[in-house]
């Protein structure tokens, strides 16, 4: 985890790179004390909104050069993985006392929040996390304020905005403040935690003060062009409400605004250090992940319809697939009969309640990142409409890889070659985009006219970064995954060449398994007129090693490629031993040959 922002992780005052902006955009610093920060930040992958940071702490001047800024704040914008998973963060802290524990308190506070925040499970809610974090952080400072003579009652009043996809949340003690500038419209998020007193007020409860903290939690949901501020009462106490709104509504950049805020409090006289973060909130993400999981934790799991069944107004024609976890059906809306339609329905298992749930909720959000390439992606569907918990999917005319290889016969080996193929590549667009199945099987594969492929369920579908919760059991079929997701990894394009591998393995053997009590079974053994090349393949892409696998699924397609059409394509593996192709002969010939040994052995005496 890199280190949050502060003057100290400048390696100059004229640095133009600051650790911790993987961009690199450039900030500065002024005067001592002072703090500058200008960020923006721009989606890769729709992982998050887009925003734009202007952040500026001033030491106040009425103290003189010697006076050390007791406020302190902290950026973190995180890497994709961090951003999708725990968001953006800015915390602000504003020292207590009046000597160097306030400035240690604060700077500790806003440092400790940020690295603890980020190193907690990722299955913790922003909320709930920081909440925790805050906490520690508060028992460790006041713990110190205890024992150590120097940092005697060290506190700081602290407040802490966290931007994760379309959702702000804030987590705070004491009286740092959060404004919220919406349609011209400035508010105030939250009350200051103070206790009023004839001259003023004091702070009741800030971080390290006393042995317990009361902390305050507010959830926002975020729309494009929304203005955020955060300060210290170097700023609010000075500069009324309705000139911070006219500031703030002239709509200048973000660091442009914190400069002229602080400017106006110095104008007005504020004799305590000043500081203020405006955040801009851009583009918004397209799908909200926290909307997908108010919207599905809401939906009942009751029995799994039968084929024939209405269910909101879709016809359940028949089963396509009937897994363990879920019965996806053919079917079509009555209101629009002439388009097919897949619906996958979860069984009901209480014990995996929250992992259905969590795998519809990743099944959603990475549809809205894949569109329809090689996959049957989920389609939206009206929350006025929908009673339970089910997915629905475009249908073309087509059957499961399963269904193919119940039939008597094995696919022929041309027909197998094109569907290996076309699959592998369905495969290799969900992995271009760093997407991993994990649950590759003839099940989940559909074969279209003309032997195209789709994948069916990315239930257990892993994006690294990906913020959605994974599943609590090791994810995928266990005769199909590679022996590293057994021991708890999360998958790359080497689990995905496993799985692929041993469906191959099947749709060339007739629907056999490529293992035996004995280890792997060659291929000859089911399909004595595929040629020898074929298991050499399918022996790479299953070795137990990921590094003497393929190492992606691509790299399997062009061997195939490459192979079938050679001369000795479609070259058999070998004869067929007569002990297979006729037992009986073979027996006859050895009767003959111990009987002829048995006579020459008898002349002989």
């Amino acid at each position: 985890m890199s280190e949050p922002f502060s003057p100290e992780s400048l390696s100059a005052p004229n640095s133009g790179r600051m650790p911790g902006d993987p961009e690199g955009r450039p900030a500065s610093r002024r005067g001592t004390g002072g703090q500058e920060i200008d960020l923006q930040l721009r989606p890769e992958l729709g992982e998050c909104a887009a925003l734009e940071i202007g952040c500026v702490s001033s030491p106040a001047r009425a103290r003189g050069q010697d006076h050390i800024n007791e406020d302190y704040v902290g950026v973190m914008l995180g890497d994709l993985a961090a951003r999708a998973a725990r968001g953006s963060v800015i915390a602000l802290a504003d020292g207590v006392s009046g000597s160097k524990a306030g400035r240690v308190a604060a700077e500790l506070s806003v440092r400790t929040f940020i690295d603890a925040y980020y190193a907690l499970p990722d299955t913790l809610q922003p909320g709930v996390a920081a909440a925790r974090a805050l906490e520690a952080i508060h028992g460790w400072l006041h713990q110190i304020g205890r024992v150590d003579p120097a940092l005697t009652q060290m506190a700081a009043s602290f407040a802490a905005l966290i931007v994760r996809r379309a959702t702000a949340y804030l987590v705070a003690a004491g009286d740092v403040r959060l404004y919220l500038l919406r349609d011209g419209q400035l508010t105030q998020l939250g009350d200051d935690d103070v206790v009023p007193v004839a001259f003023g007020s004091y702070v009741a409860h800030a971080v390290g003060m006393l042995p317990t903290l009361v902390t305050r939690i507010e959830t926002l949901e975020l729309r494009e062009g929304d203005r955020l501020l955060m300060c210290s009462d170097g700023l609010y106490r000075r500069v009324p409400m309705r000139e911070l709104q006219t500031v703030l509504a002239a709509r200048s950049g973000a660091l442009d605004t914190a400069r002229r805020l602080g400017a106006l409090a110095v104008t007005r006289g504020s004799q305590d250090d000043v500081t203020s973060a405006v955040l801009d909130v851009g583009s918004l993400p397209l799908l909200d992940v926290g909307y997908l999981e108010r919207v599905v934790g809401a939906l009942p799991i009751p029995a799994v319809p039968d084929a024939g069944d209405v269910v909101d107004g879709y016809l359940l024609k028949s089963v396509l697939s009937d897994g363990f976890y879920s019965r996806i059906f053919a079917g079509y809306d009555l209101a629009d009969p002439n388009t097919p339609l897949a619906l996958k329905f979860p069984k009901p298992r209480v014990e995996q309640d929250e992992n259905v749930r969590q795998s519809i909720v990743r099944e959603r959000w990475l549809a809205g990142k894949i569109g329809d390439e090689g996959v049957l992606a989920p389609m939206p569907v009206d929350a006025d409409r929908q009673t339970r918990l089910y997915v629905v999917m475009p249908l073309g005319a087509g059957v499961t890889l399963e269904k193919l290889l119940a039939a008597p016969q094995p696919v022929a080996l041309p027909r197998a070659f094109k569907i290996a193929r076309q699959l592998g590549h369905s495969i290799d667009a969900l992995n271009r985009r760093d997407i991993f199945h994990r649950d590759i099987k003839p099940e989940n594969v559909l074969i279209m006219p003309g032997d195209s492929t789709r994948l069916l369920d990315l239930g257990f579908a892993y994006m690294p970064g990906m913020q959605v919760p994974g599943p609590h059991t090791a994810p995928g079929s266990p005769a199909y995954m590679a022996p590293e997701l057994m021991k708890g990894a999360q998958g790359d394009a080497r689990s995905e060449v496993f799985a692929y591998g041993v469906t191959l393995y099947r749709l060339f053997s007739g629907g056999k398994l490529p293992y035996g009590f004995n280890g792997r079974v060659p291929l000859y053994q089911y399909r004595p007129d595929a040629p020898l090349w074929l298991d050499l393949v399918l022996e790479k892409a299953l070795q137990p090693d990921p590094a003497r696998r393929y190492q992606d699924v691509l790299e399997v397609c062009a061997d195939l490629e490459r192979f079938s059409t050679g001369r000795d394509a479609m070259t058999p593996m070998r004869r067929k031993p007569l002990l297979e192709s006729d037992p009986v002969l073979f027996w006859q010939v050895v009767v003959v040959l111990l009987l002829a040994l048995l006579l020459w052995s008898l002349m002989r005496r």
